[in-house]
């Protein structure tokens, strides 16, 4: 009966030393203020992203306009060798990916439906070509020649959704 009463006893005193605390302070939704525009513009010029303001004729708002880096990934010279071969290249080929995703350096990437030449797209948020074609590059499919890489820029609103 003794191993019963001493976790208890301790829940009891948990409970009863937590009853005399103060509630901890939310943070309100109007405490949070979103960066102006000005602000946004000013962070993406500082680092180095090619930016610029149009004007919604029919809300009159300003939008900032960005320049990101559309890859296309297209078929290259050399093919895997085996189905588990490939299976196993195209984890290596979706890691990348997610990781390039998960670090802020890509916004959207997915394969095209039909089985032409250009097999997907990945659209790098970088501020330079240069960067977007280096991580590109990372890519293990790109690198085994399973793949080839095409960047283009692209100018698109900042922060809009894709629908």
């Amino acid at each position: 009966m003794e191993f019963i009463k001493r976790p208890v006893i301790g829940l009891l005193c948990l409970v009863i030393m937590s009853c005399g605390q103060e509630p901890k302070p939310t943070i309100s939704p109007d405490t949070y203020s979103k960066p102006s525009t000005a602000e946004i513009k000013q962070e993406l010029e500082r680092k180095g992203y090619k930016i610029f303001d149009y004007i919604d004729e029919r809300s009159g708002d300003t939008l900032i306009m960005q320049q990101y880096f559309m890859a296309f990934l297209k078929s290259g010279p050399n093919k895997s060798r085996s189905k588990e071969e490939a299976d196993s290249l195209q984890r290596l080929h979706l890691a990348h990916l997610s990781r390039m995703y998960e670090l802020g350096f890509a916004d959207i990437s997915g394969p095209f439906g039909d089985d032409g030449e250009i097999r997907g797209i990945t659209i790098y948020n970088t501020p330079t070509r240069e960067m977007a074609d280096s991580l590109a590059h990372l890519d293990p499919l790109v690198q085994l020649g399973i793949l080839n890489i095409e960047i283009h820029p692209w100018w698109a609103a900042k922060g809009f959704p894709l629908r």
